[in-house]
């Protein structure tokens, strides 16, 4: 993870506050204790029988280093992994498919829109994406430019803008920070929303939509539908 110094968070409150937005309201998601992301990742790789993993964003391999599959890349531009360079580098250079792909990364919007659209088109047809931090509970949560050390970033907004299109189907389970799946079927409930930038949407709208947008399911609930 790239570090940042705390003049630079406090430059970008002050800048956040300035321009960008002000809203103190808080989403209590009340997510379990016992289950977490390496632990779907896992389950959905045997139920699955996958055998291509990608990671984008390693840091310290909390994920990746329990990760148990045939084959699996990581992908980080400062530690861990065992591919050096930024996502969109790797792509540039990459010939292979994957059953199952998780990103981590850089959690801005614009970002990850370029992850999620490069990772779908190296995903197998039954493959599946998976994206964490997708729930933020609070504003400074949420806030690009980051000023805190405890940061999902905007990853929602792009799970709201790849909700609208028809081919794509998403779901967020209500575990670790919120994991959104993307899979490559008709999406099942298309969001109908009248927005010209998504990257423009602020964590009122998350706040008063988070329901509506992110189609969130309990992780039992969510394995269920993954599997029909």
């Amino acid at each position: 993870m790239e570090k940042i110094n705390k003049l630079q968070f406090k430059l970008n409150k002050i800048y956040y506050y300035l321009f960008k937005e002000r809203f103190d309201k808080k989403i209590d998601f009340d997510f379990p204790h016992d289950v977490n992301r390496w632990d779907l990742i896992q389950k959905l790789i045997n139920s699955n029988n996958f055998k291509n993993y990608l990671e984008i964003g390693c840091d310290g391999d909390d994920s990746f280093s329990k990760i148990r599959v045939e084959n699996k890349v990581g992908v980080d531009p400062y530690s861990g992994g065992n591919f050096r360079g930024t996502s969109d580098y790797f792509f540039s250079k990459n010939n292979n498919k994957f059953d199952c792909i998780f990103i981590d990364g850089l959690h801005e919007y614009s970002q990850v829109y370029k992850d999620i659209k490069n990772s779908l088109d190296v995903l197998t047809d039954n493959g599946i994406i998976l994206l964490h931090d997708c729930l933020p509970t609070t504003l400074h949560k949420q806030a690009v430019p980051r000023y805190k050390n405890i940061w999902n970033g905007d990853v929602w907004k792009c799970i709201v803008y790849y909700r609208t299109l028809k081919n794509i189907d998403i779901v967020t389970c209500k575990i670790d920070q919120g994991i959104s799946a993307i899979r490559k079927i008709h999406n099942k409930d298309c969001l109908d929303l009248n927005i010209a930038d998504f990257k423009k949407l602020k964590f009122k709208d998350f706040y008063y939509n988070y329901q509506k947008y992110m189609r969130i399911l309990e992780y039992k609930d969510f394995l269920r539908y993954i599997k029909n």
